[in-house]
């Protein structure tokens, strides 16, 4: 399982397991529980570019990032190391 330390949200951070480019798991640490577990239901199985392309950029509340925007950024950060 991969850990993402995430900035600017109210989860501290993003554990996430990748299998041959495909999410397998993905749990918000803290963070608003109910939206937390929707986008962990709904990006499970889905193609890590995907997912990214899906996320990437949405915005909580003027925060200029999200937690998705943030599993994201989690996501660029494990395929590009």
């Amino acid at each position: 399982m991969e850990k993402y330390i995430t900035s600017g949200v109210c989860s501290p951070e993003i554990h996430f397991e990748v299998e041959n480019g495909i999410i397998k798991d993905v749990v918000f640490i803290r963070g608003c529980p109910g939206n937390a577990l929707g986008i962990s239901s709904l990006i499970k199985g889905i193609d890590i570019y995907e997912a990214i392309a899906k996320l990437k950029g949405i915005d909580c509340r003027g925060r200029g990032t999200s937690c998705p925007d943030q599993l994201a950024k989690a996501l660029e950060t494990y395929i590009n190391k």
